[in-house]
């Protein structure tokens, strides 16, 4: 089957959702059916990839938000759509994009909508009093869920806000990690010590360094970490709006932080994750958090905010912060009281248990489209609409 894929706010360069994105697409792929995706970017684009065809269409800049794209010609999409005839549709922006649902339904593709934030979480981020921010995420959920077949939540705390407004098509499909990517022997001794200048303990943070992500917390935790006596650095991966104050802040305070910047290769940022002794999770608006997975997969113990789903599904592997940096310094001391050894294998042990292959199985049967099928003929290929020439080499460029 043709399985349609739009998605808004995706990150220049990674990200969680760009990640997401590419292992389901590849998963979509190797079942036998033809995923495509469009996403905006600075230019346009059409691309065979490893995770099926990849369009970008060029999109706005939302100020403020490091480089986030946003697709704005609704009417050159809807042609896209009615082009690319697709038997499912799947899409990852509640707003902008919901229209498509209505589309959606006119033309009887059975669609799901991906629920990869919380509307709580990121309005909450806003600074809008919880009475009204409550009655707003409850309107647009509302409507979301009128205008798909399904809604998919990653997590039971995700689902919470689309059952409190009495949405019945919501279902449960969580994400992955990579398990081979990433992996606890990818610690570095040599680069533990060079990272922390010689401090006993080294604390990362992996994030967008953007409002809804509120990274403030992890310099927040590290200085009252070392106003405990506590000998720590911490290695922040990551860029956006908000780094230039993080940075200053940081030389003011003269707290032991090296920004790293945006780590573009995947692999060196699980060597990163491998070598810390802590992770911080920060973000309180995650519905999944796949960095913090990668840090369990790495071997490495994670302190979350409480108030997104990552401490359920951290289990015993992590602990949960309240959004201060007290709360996270609790946090951190609490996993470094355990046997270091113990530690790390609990982290694994709990990454060991969404492995990508199981979040496509789900995604999949959200779709309803079967879990393996014959992959489709050049034949066949060429002769659906707006399939690119079955020629192209795979890989294409970067997009």
């Amino acid at each position: 089957m043709r399985i349609l894929r739009l998605a808004n706010f995706v990150a220049p360069a990674s990200g969680g959702l760009r990640t997401a994105l590419r292992e389901l697409g590849a998963g979509y792929l190797a079942a036998g059916h033809e995923p495509v995706l469009i996403v905006p970017g600075e230019a346009p684009g059409d691309a065979m990839t490893a995770q099926g065809r990849v369009i970008t269409l060029p999109g706005r800049t939302l100020p403020g938000t490091g480089g986030y794209r946003v697709l704005t010609d609704r009417r050159r999409l809807r042609r896209l759509l009615e082009e690319l005839a697709p038997d499912r549709l799947e899409v990852s922006d509640r707003t902008s994009l919901r229209w498509t649902g209505e589309w959606a339904r006119h033309h009887r593709v059975p669609a799901v909508m991906v629920s990869h934030e919380s509307v709580d979480g990121v309005i909450a981020t806003w600074g809008v009093p919880e009475g009204l921010g409550r009655w707003a995420a409850d309107r647009l959920n509302l409507r979301t869920a009128h205008a798909y077949t399904r809604v998919v939540c990653t997590t039971e705390w995700a689902a919470r806000e689309f059952i409190r407004v009495g949405a019945r098509n919501v279902v449960r499909a969580p994400l992955g990690v990579d398990l081979r990517r990433c992996r606890p022997d990818l610690h570095d001794p040599a680069l533990r010590t060079e990272l922390s200048g010689g401090a006993e303990v080294l604390l990362v943070m992996c994030s967008r360094l953007s409002p809804e992500k509120r990274p403030g917390p992890a310099l927040d935790a590290l200085a009252e970490l070392r106003r405990r006596g506590v000998d720590a650095a911490l290695v922040v991966a990551g860029e956006g709006p908000l780094g230039a104050r993080l940075r200053e802040r940081a030389a003011a305070e003269r707290l032991p932080v090296r920004f790293a910047g945006h780590i573009g290769d995947p692999a060196d940022l699980a060597v990163l994750q491998a070598t810390a002794d802590i992770v911080l999770a920060p973000g309180p608006a995650e519905t999944f958090g796949l960095a913090a997975m990668e840090a369990l997969a790495c071997g490495t113990p994670v302190v979350a905010s409480a108030r997104s789903a990552v401490p359920a599904l951290l289990g015993s592997a992590g602990t949960a912060a309240a959004g201060n940096g007290a709360s996270f310094a609790d946090g951190v001391q609490r996993l470094l009281a355990r046997p270091l050894a113990a530690r790390r294998a609990a982290a694994r042990k709990r990454a060991e248990q969404f492995p990508w292959s199981a979040a496509v199985a789900a995604f999949l049967d959200a779709l309803e489209v079967p879990h393996a099928v014959a992959p489709p003929s050049a034949a066949r290929r060429a002769a659906r609409p707006g399939a690119p020439p079955a020629s192209r080499p795979a890989g294409g460029r970067p997009w």
